[in-house]
């Protein structure tokens, strides 16, 4: 039981960190000042959830581990974040898809969490909700804005959804560490919810996609190296460094 915890808490955490380091990325490189401290700070709430979470692993792993030795000197196996987090950011369209899928099925699911066994694990996703559901809102209103913008920013967005929508099936995919998650409900809940808002962006739900796996047992696509050749380099190069 405590290593299914262990391993669920290490899930959650991996996510936040992933992602964060992904659009931590766009800071200074935003289409408009505004945007480009909106997008930081997300980053920076999801690099916040991550360490609550790594926190709580650290004391359930034991033997010295740490935070950082738990984000900094894992290997590329080791990590169980979705596929989704790690693709790269692309244009900003992708970006904000990107995070749309990943923020509606946190909020969900941190809904779902408030709920959990583990109190460690319900505190960390009640403490988290209000960000969350800021990244919810936020990205859905960009996804809109995009979606039913231009010609141009349309395409773009539809584009977005090409190379992203074949990711999104394993979030509902459950691996052994998920037992006390419904993830029939939360896959209703988030369908939902994407598709009210890709109609409002005048897109349509892709049909009969075949869905990639593989990152929550540790088989990722060859961009985590890159991710963490450039998110590890620092703590490698000089041992026992602290966030």
């Amino acid at each position: 039981m405590t290593q299914t915890i262990t391993n669920y808490t290490l899930y959650l955490a991996d996510n936040a960190l992933i992602l964060g380091q992904r659009n931590a990325a766009w800071c200074g490189h935003g289409p408009v000042l505004e945007q480009d401290i909106a997008i930081t700070n997300i980053s920076l709430d999801l690099i916040g959830q991550a360490r609550s979470f790594y926190q709580y692993a650290a004391e359930l792993t034991g033997n010295g581990a740490t935070e950082d030795s738990l984000a900094y000197l894992r290997t590329e196996r080791e990590f169980k974040n979705v596929l989704l987090a790690e693709q790269p950011n692309g244009d900003w369209a992708q970006t904000i898809l990107r995070q749309f899928f990943f923020s509606t099925y946190q909020l969900y699911l941190y809904q779902a969490l408030v709920n959990h066994t583990d109190t460690r694990i319900a505190a960390i996703a009640e403490k988290s909700l209000k960000e969350v559901s800021y990244h919810l809102r936020w990205s859905s209103e960009w996804v809109i804005r995009l979606g039913d913008g231009t010609e141009e920013s349309n395409r773009r967005l539809h584009k977005a959804l090409e190379a992203l929508w074949c990711y999104t099936g394993e979030l509902f995919m459950p691996a052994d560490f998920e037992a006390a998650i419904d993830l029939i409900a939360l896959k209703n809940n988030w369908t939902a919810k994407v598709k009210t808002i890709l109609e409002e962006a005048t897109l349509i739900v892709p049909e009969n996609v075949f869905m990639h796996s593989g990152g929550k047992t540790g088989n990722h696509t060859e961009q985590m190296g890159f991710i963490l050749a450039e998110l590890q380099y620092m703590q490698r190069a000089y041992p026992d460094s602290e966030w």
